[in-house]
């Protein structure tokens, strides 16, 4: 069957199969959590661009991630809502997998190259009238908090999607595994084609995307063994192939490294990082790093790049001002404030996670109100993002900022945090912060987008922000603390760094030298454009992970 609706460019003819979790593709199709996600479908959509060999494996999540709503009090609401998408073409494939030792049937779907300009995408989907109501649920809900559930959708993705593959006769070079997920895709493949792991590993490619634990799963062997994640292959069988010893512990990430013949971490600092993490792991393939990415095509705004390539810094700065009113239309309809568009906008925007820190800025409260109330250089802060459902220690955190938020016409936190909404406050925020711990933040791609738009990125000194980053030129640095130090003493320098920065630099530098203000937009936007649009990293990916040769 032809996937592709495109002729292959002859540099890129290297067949390689993109296995995901999630992809985010267009705001039409939730079925994306957060960074992964984004970066998967910037991935997709420069393969696109480029016209490259390449076909994404996903899962067509029947209530997607989750529906971020609100309570009564307006504090955050979880909810599911099914969703249908009638762009998808249902594939005439008939493929099932073996999930503790029960039969489930597989549907695939198609999201074809011109419904949004990606490269194709093969979703799989349990839920189907053939299969009992357990198997069914096995893809209502991405990342599932039950374990038995996370690991049968790991084993639907990573078997299911190369069954699928074969059913459609399609020929794949190099498996790449976004993430561990997919990692029974290499039980699959040495049972069937190989059955020596020398062999098979020049097909397997392997992109880790984050030191914190919950990136990197850790199971009970003899659990997955009974589940089906090894394909029905013996533990003797998997010990042999995966150097797993007698530890009940199977780390999927260190499977993945040695069933990989490279391995790729998202940027300078994260490549470092991962070696370190990784280094006692015997047998284990390279670490190399190739530097997230985002498609510039699809996040930026075509009027406020054309006034940077005309050199109409009064267009710039206007249109700039017109985006920020936009924003302001969806915080007015929210939260009932309207805020004012030639007051500086900072915005902290991403997944709520503890490591992440959203609530850095208000670490020293007495000097967070002096902020927020200073009427001479005035300050409007909007948060966004979406916790894991079920981590009520930052819902609590979302929750408090909603709680604080009530007595500041200045403050506003706003819900329903997906791609339409990140895109608004991309294009209508002065300042995108980002405030993880130092080392935390494998990348960070949501500021990479945001520089686009001339949102200027005030960042601690890690993930993407130091290949990027000239201080006070085209972005703010945060500087580093020794992340040796516990945390409360980390929160504390971070903080007053960040206040001092703001008080001393961006505020009278925004009110006071608008000139310099428009000057770093502009700089943020061309120093961006080359080394972190997505067709760099889409190039980058065949070039020094896809290669046949190596």
């Amino acid at each position: 069957m032809k996937l592709h609706s495109y002729d292959i460019n002859k540099k890129y003819q290297t067949s390689v199969a993109y296995f995901s979790m999630e992809f985010a593709i267009d705001q039409a199709l939730k079925i994306y959590s957060g960074g992964l996600g984004f970066l998967a479908g910037s991935h997709m959509r420069s393969a696109y661009d480029l016209k490259q060999n390449m076909v994404g494996i996903g899962m067509l999540w029947s209530y997607g991630y989750y529906d971020q709503t609100r309570n009564e009090d307006r504090s955050l609401k979880p909810t599911y809502t099914r969703k249908f998408y009638y762009f998808l073409e249902e594939l005439d494939v008939h493929v099932t997998v073996k999930i503790h030792n029960e039969e489930v049937r597989i549907k695939a779907y198609l999201l074809r190259p011109e419904i949004f300009g990606t490269a194709p995408i093969i979703l799989l989907s349990t839920d189907c009238e053939k299969n009992d109501y357990l198997s069914r649920t096995i893809t209502h809900k991405l990342y599932d908090g039950n374990e038995r559930t996370r690991v049968a959708q790991e084993i639907v993705l990573g078997i299911g999607g190369t069954r699928v593959l074969e059913a459609l006769g399609r020929k794949v070079d190099i498996y790449h595994m976004n993430e561990g997920h997919a990692l029974p895709l290499v039980y699959e493949l040495y049972g069937k084609h190989y059955q020596d792991m020398k062999a098979l590993r020049k097909h397997i490619v392997f992109t880790t995307h984050t030191p914190e634990a919950a990136g990197n799963e850790i199971h009970n062997v003899h659990f997955l063994h009974e589940m089906g994640f090894f394909n029905g292959h013996s533990l003797d069988t998997i010990r042999t192939i995966t150097g797993y010893t007698s530890d009940d512990n199977f780390s999927l990430t260190v499977g993945a490294l040695r069933s990989a013949k490279i391995a790729n971490a998202v940027s300078k600092i994260h490549g470092k990082v991962a070696n370190d993490m990784w280094k006692d792991v015997e047998d284990r393939c390279e670490i190399i790093s190739i530097t997230n990415a985002q498609n510039k095509k699809f996040w930026t705004d075509k009027a406020l790049i054309r006034a940077l390539d005309e050199h109409e810094d009064y267009e710039l700065y206007a249109r700039k001002m017109h985006l920020k009113k936009i924003l302001f239309d969806t915080v007015a309809n929210q939260t009932g404030k309207v805020f004012d568009p030639e007051i500086l906008t900072i915005v902290w925007a991403r997944r709520f996670a503890e490591y992440k820190r959203p609530g850095l800025i208000k670490y020293d409260f007495e000097r967070f109100v002096a902020l927020i109330r200073n009427t001479e250089m005035p300050v409007q802060i909007i948060w966004a993002g979406k916790p894991y459902p079920t981590d009520y220690g930052a819902i609590d955190a979302f929750n408090e900022l909603i709680s604080i938020s009530h007595h500041y016409k200045n403050i506003a936190v706003l819900v329903g945090y997906e791609i339409m909404l990140s895109r608004l406050l991309k294009l209508g925020s002065d300042i995108w912060l980002n405030t993880p711990r130092f080392t935390r933040e494998a990348s960070g791609t949501s500021g990479m987008s945001a520089s686009m738009n001339g949102s200027i990125h005030l960042s601690i000194d890690d993930g993407w922000h130091p290949e990027f980053a000239r201080d006070g030129k085209n972005a703010f640095t945060i500087p580093a603390v020794d992340h040796t130090l516990p945390i409360v003493e980390q929160d504390k320098i971070d903080n007053k760094n960040l206040m001092d920065i703001l008080e001393q630099k961006v505020l009278p530098l925004y009110y006071k030298n608008k000139r310099e203000w428009v000057t770093i937009m502009k700089t943020a936007m061309s120093d961006i454009e080359i080394d972190f649009d997505s067709g760099r990293m889409a190039a980058e990916y065949y070039d020094r992970m896809f290669s046949t040769e190596k």
